[in-house]
């Protein structure tokens, strides 16, 4: 039932559906810290959902259909919070959408949260989460400060959700899935990439670019947009970044030594020489890129942009190391596409040049798997001992002749498995490989710890 649009102040209380999502997680955070009573529910209980709890938000793990806790069910009080993710028949959803409250997706709220202060939006196909991270971090390090809405754990910050009461700067990451970045107006923009993803919801890649370019068109007028050089989006402020390009911040000479990942830039204005970033590997120097551009066009200094840079700790689950000593390199990452895939091999073959790779897959998505199954197959076909898990399926329903078995036919590796995770973590931990990887976006991170704890013993 459609209801009328409230201001957000006539609210004092959330109540969201699908709270331990990374995205909504910040959002409860900051009802949270705002003084609101948050609650909700999720499917599973994690360790995010866990902290949540341990902060004060009301969560439980069972559909309540319209049983909802009591402090809940004033519909004056009460804005219903709920993620594209969760189906709409879903008992809780389903009551809350056809009773008279309030209920928005969660790039609506965060539209409207944002709309009172200068937003500066970070999209992208790859390369959101640790951007929009080290962008906030870079600010907060420096005079201007932010406030930070982010699709990941921040390891500076050990959260998704920064809250600044002395800046008018918020930082939040523009999601394409399910269109949600058309909700926001940001004064400024990164653009990291436009790979076509969510074919289930764009159909294809044409429709991709166009969202893309509609999203493009709501970046203020007076503010600009930071756009990798192989992205194609106009506005009447343009700047341009990438390694070894043409562009108006180009980085150089990216060199690994003494433990310390540096580059050369060009800028506009000089070339700043060896700058060092906290995390090591191409893409990163090019998400630094991007950062850079969109710090100087604010005001920053050189020597603020080196600081933050330079002490930028990275994202939980973003090229996030596990183990880093002579006999064995575990590292943990998020990617769930096979650009995201070949950044992440490139960056272990820049550090470890001589090392053997042991990976341990989740394909995330019956629908992306089979919409980049060739790409999968290639870059997976890299890895010297692959053991793949079964798809995680998410929101989707199976895909007749879409499995890890039919993409484990077509990867080339002369090592290669499919198998469940228990037997995974034993396999993984027997390699005699110097790297393991983990490597997708759906729940591979439950076998993080008995991983990590494995290996520590082999």
């Amino acid at each position: 039932m459609e209801v009328q649009r409230k201001h957000i102040s006539t609210f004092n209380q959330a109540y969201f559906i699908g709270v331990g999502g990374i995205g909504m997680s910040s959002l409860a955070r900051y009802f949270i810290q705002k003084g609101w009573k948050v609650g909700g529910y999720d499917k599973t209980r994690t360790k995010l959902t866990d902290t949540l709890q341990e902060e004060g938000v009301d969560i439980h793990f069972e559909d309540l259909g319209p049983e909802l806790p009591i402090q809940f069910k004033d519909r004056e009080t009460t804005l219903v919070v709920y993620t594209p993710a969760v189906q709409q028949n879903m008992g809780e959803l389903h009551f809350l959408m056809h009773n008279d409250f309030t209920v928005l997706k969660r790039a609506e709220v965060l539209g409207m949260i944002t709309r009172d202060s200068k937003s500066l939006a970070v999209a992208g196909t790859h390369g959101k989460t640790t951007t929009s991270s080290m962008l906030a971090h870079i600010l907060n390090e420096s005079s201007m400060k932010c406030s930070a809405f982010l699709g990941g754990i921040s390891t500076n910050f050990n959260s998704n959700f920064i809250g600044s009461k002395e800046s008018n700067l918020t930082v939040v990451e523009a999601d394409e899935f399910d269109r949600s970045f058309l909700q926001l107006k940001p004064f400024a923009s990164i653009v990291t990439t436009t790979d076509a993803d969510h074919l289930d919801i764009y159909q294809d890649d044409s429709k991709f670019q166009e969202g893309f370019q509609a999203y493009a068109a709501l970046i203020d007028a007076k503010g600009f947009l930071v756009r990798h050089v192989n992205v194609d989006l106009d506005h009447p402020n343009t700047i341009s970044y990438g390694m070894n390009a043409k562009a108006d911040f180009s980085g150089e000479n990216g060199v690994f030594e003494q433990g310390e990942f540096s580059i050369d830039v060009n800028t506009p204005h000089g070339k700043w020489k060896r700058v060092v970033l906290g995390l090591p590997g191409t893409h990163n120097a090019e998400n630094a890129l991007a950062c850079i551009a969109l710090s100087v066009n604010l005001g920053l200094t050189e020597t603020e942009i080196r600081n933050g840079l330079k002490t930028f700790l990275g994202v939980k689950r973003r090229f996030e190391f596990h183990i880093r000593n002579e006999n064995c390199v575990y590292i943990d990452d998020y990617a769930h596409h096979p650009t995201e895939i070949k950044a992440l091999i490139d960056s272990v073959e820049l550090l470890y040049p001589e090392a053997k790779i042991t990976a341990v897959f989740q394909p995330h998505l019956f629908s992306r798997t089979r919409d980049f199954f060739d790409g999968f197959a290639e870059q997976l076909s890299r890895i010297d001992e692959l053991i793949l898990l079964p798809i995680y399926p998410a929101r989707e329903e199976p895909i007749e002749g879409v499995t890890s078995d039919a993409l484990c036919e077509k990867i080339s590796a002369i090592k290669k498995s499919v198998l469940p995770p228990a037997a995974a973590i034993a396999q993984a931990a027997n390699s005699k490989n110097q790297v393991v990887l983990t490597i997708g976006a759906g729940d591979i991170d439950c076998i993080v710890e008995p991983l990590k704890n494995a290996l520590e013993k082999r």
